[in-house]
């Protein structure tokens, strides 16, 4: 059933800002949203959780109608006027101005071709109507505000040049530049780590504060992360396979939960799966003292003398036994992606070693080389840009057999992309649908099939649960223990979720600023972390 508008609504004393009433919305037969009723008052926070493709996204998109191929029926009105009759003409000028969205996807949601302080330039001058120069200084100013080091420099970044956390503190940038009247806010701090995580929270209230008066700035937020519901809103609607089943004080709903469906979001936590290692365990893996530098540009130098170099991964040493997950942990920026795409030998590496299987990366040749391909495999953090939106999840998925199994029939193939797609909670319907027809929990989990369909025997996952809510990702991460258990496999498990990492890794690496600063026993560096940098990263997790 859907909840009730408020009285005072339904009364209109105080109109709401935004007001959602039996909100319909379907793709063909498929019912994505149905009749979900909500209201949010002016300068409240309210969260809006439920798991991958339960409808949080879509109920989004559908306030700023970005669903062109979608049937939208009910209401949506903002400030009293429904939205669903408005021309495109009168929503671009809402867009952006009275109402932002920050997207849960920043480098699909970011342009490649521009820099992003210009994108958040051209918000400003496009609705505030200031000068290029003074758009240029807020940028500035509101990249600094979102925790981005050096903001003066990082103005002038493209997106492909930041890391997964700077692009999304770009996108959040991007999103409040004009001071909306209301926010909704698509999985905000998925890409961030804890520290960064607890910024962003301070920074959403501090403006919503300033403009309490002025404005009254109303957020929705869209996030599968119970922990910030719990520090950042004052109401909470739980929504299932597109019906909104619970809403209330956050409070009230964490305290004695109603609804089965809520009962069992709120019990989901990351629990430690971890196997011992057994000690004559090979090492598959190993890097000694690598490094990796990029070339920068020298201000006030020109010609030869402007190239310098930024080390982003500096003297790194590391290994992976068979059976073991190595997680590495640190602040977006640390270098953490930057190693791994060197362990996997898509990154050139300035000084140092690697080594697979005892043998170095840069010996492998030819067939020998493909063979290594398929042996080390990576699920991307960003589920959306790495798959093909021009092929189907079969194609997507069997992709890998085609090229290294290629004398598998094409019903084997088929069943055991099946199969694999099954472990990861899908079923063979998906087969002939488009990533862009999925959520975006959804879609990683796809990623996660097309890297195990090979059985590799080493797995790099860069941020692979981010993007899920909190029951999927127990699931995901119950199926990778039960994987590597099951064919002894080595994961190096890259997280700013220290949960995650408590659950999942024997031993854990702490980067900061492109150095290992710390590493050893998980339960070693969680309880006794001997490191500033690390007991910082630990007393953030806790206090989030």
């Amino acid at each position: 059933m859907s909840a009730p508008l408020d009285h005072d609504a339904r009364q209109g004393v105080t109109p709401p800002l935004l007001e959602l009433d039996r909100l319909h919305v379907s793709f063909g037969d498929t019912v994505a949203v149905s009749d979900v009723t909500l209201a949010i008052q002016r300068g409240e926070r309210v969260a809006l959780v439920g798991e991958s493709g339960s409808g949080k996204s879509v109920t989004a998109l559908s306030i700023l109608r970005l669903l062109s191929d979608a049937q939208v029926s009910g209401a949506i009105r903002f400030d009293g006027e429904d939205l669903l009759v408005k021309s495109e003409r009168e929503m671009r000028g809402l867009r952006g101005s009275d109402i932002a969205m920050i997207f849960q996807e920043p480098m699909t949601a970011l342009n490649p071709l521009f820099t992003v302080g210009d994108q958040i330039a051209e918000t400003i001058v496009v609705h505030d109507g200031v000068s290029a120069s003074e758009a240029r200084k807020r940028a500035v100013a509101l990249l600094g505000r979102t925790g981005i080091a050096e903001p003066g420099k990082r103005v002038n970044s493209y997106p492909h040049q930041l890391s997964g956390g700077q692009r999304q503190r770009a996108m959040i940038a991007m999103a409040l530049a004009c001071r909306p009247r209301l926010l909704l806010a698509d999985e905000p701090t998925t890409a961030l780590d804890v520290t960064i995580r607890a910024q962003i929270v301070e920074l959403l209230l501090e403006l919503q504060r300033d403009e309490a008066e002025k404005r009254g700035m109303a957020v929705l937020l869209i996030t599968h992360d119970l922990n910030l519901v719990r520090h950042f809103a004052q109401r909470v609607a739980v929504m299932e396979k597109g019906v909104l089943v619970e809403s209330g004080p956050v409070e009230q709903v964490f305290a004695s939960p109603q609804h089965p469906y809520t009962q069992r979001l709120l019990a989901s936590r990351p629990e430690r799966t971890v196997v011992p290692v057994l000690p004559i365990a090979p090492v598959l893996l190993e890097a000694r003292e690598v490094s990796v530098e990029f070339k920068t540009k020298l201000p006030g130098f020109s010609g030869w003398f402007r190239s310098g170099h930024f080390r982003a991964v500096d003297e790194a040493n590391i290994s992976v036994r068979q059976g073991e997950t190595l997680g590495i942990v640190g602040e977006s920026g640390s270098g953490k992606s930057t190693l791994a795409m060197a362990l996997l030998g898509l990154q050139r590496v300035a000084h140092g070693e690697i080594d697979f299987q005892g043998r170095a990366l840069g010996s492998y040749r030819g067939a020998e080389q493909t063979a290594l391909r398929s042996n080390m495999q990576v699920v991307f953090q960003d589920p959306f840009s790495s798959l093909s939106p021009r092929q189907t999840v079969e194609r997507i998925v069997g992709e890998g057999l085609a090229l290294h199994r290629p004398q598998m029939s094409p019903q084997a193939r088929r069943d055991k992309v099946v199969s694999v797609l099954r472990e990861v909670g899908l079923d063979r319907t998906v087969l002939y649908r488009y990533p862009h027809e999925f959520s975006g929990g959804q879609r990683q989990r796809i990623a996660i099939a097309r890297a195990l369909v090979l059985e590799p025997r080493i797995l790099i996952l860069d941020e692979p649960t981010s993007a899920l809510d909190v029951s999927i990702q127990q699931q995901v991460l119950k199926l990778l223990a039960g994987l590597q258990q099951k064919y002894n496999l080595g994961f190096v498990f890259i997280s700013h979720d220290l949960a995650v990492i408590g659950a999942m890794a024997h031993r854990v690496a702490v980067m900061q600023n492109g150095s290992i600063v710390e590493s050893g026993a998980v339960e070693q560096i969680f309880a006794t972390p001997s490191h500033p940098y690390t007991r910082k990263l630990l007393k953030a997790a806790l206090d989030h």
